[in-house]
């Protein structure tokens, strides 16, 4: 059962390891170049597992101490996973002993796998998914830890570097597209997001983005069902 799920998990994150391994040395390196040892890089990546967060966390380490700062810093940019959460909640019921891993390990990537992924007949749903986070777990892990190794024998110019995720999610987005044979929500989304840009900008479009998607889809769940929009 274990060895199917793996089996079934492990092609649709090789795209994820391609992109955590090249940001992941480029974090430990950074980490390296800040002054921290491979110590920091390999247990953040280990326990906090937030790959924005954990590159903002070096300005947080080097800076005053400010907790209060340090959480809403924290609260603000990792708020988006409450939305992933709400929309895995039946997802995860029946888990078992892998449903506090599961929370844990919810980062964007997992998240869309695991909501997006048609699981082949056979496989165990709740395997499959362990197996889909702990393999990109370990992808940002192994990255961040041989990028604190090495950093100090390499000396490279790390800006453009996160460009690597965002072209991750154009293609996700893009194979959901053609796999739907209705675009409702992706256009949705997509409305959603350029609204919010316009109206909060860069830096602060997110939450509002999810919001905005959220209530959108609430509204027009059920046309949407009717219609076979709604996945």
């Amino acid at each position: 059962m274990r060895r199917r799920a793996l089996a079934a998990a492990f092609p649709y994150t090789i795209p994820i390891f391609a992109g955590f391994w090249f940001l992941g040395l480029a974090y430990g390196i950074y980490m390296n170049v800040s002054g921290f040892s491979f110590v920091y890089p390999m247990l953040m990546s280990l326990t906090i597992f937030g790959g924005s967060l954990e590159f903002v966390a070096v300005t947080m380490l080097l800076g005053a101490y400010a907790p209060l700062q340090t959480f809403i810093m924290t609260l603000m940019i990792q708020a988006r996973h409450l939305f992933y959460g709400i929309s895995m909640l039946e997802r995860y019921k029946g888990t078992g002993w892998k449903k506090p891993y599961l929370i844990f390990g919810m980062c964007d990537e997992s998240f869309s796998i695991n909501y997006s992924a048609e699981i082949p007949p056979g496989v165990d749903r709740g395997w499959f998914m362990f197996f889909v986070t702990l393999l990109n777990h370990f992808y940002w892990f192994s990255g961040a830890t041989i990028g604190g190794i090495v950093g100090s024998l390499l000396s490279f110019d790390t800006e453009g570097l996160d460009f690597v995720m965002t072209a991750m999610f154009v293609v996700i987005f893009l194979e959901q597209w053609l796999k739907e044979k209705r675009h409702e929500t992706a256009l949705i989304g997509v409305a959603a997001s350029a609204a919010c840009l316009y109206l909060f900008g860069a830096d602060s479009f997110m939450i509002p983005t999810m919001l905005c998607i959220l209530c959108l889809l609430t509204v027009f769940r059920r046309p949407l069902e009717r219609k076979g929009g709604l996945e």
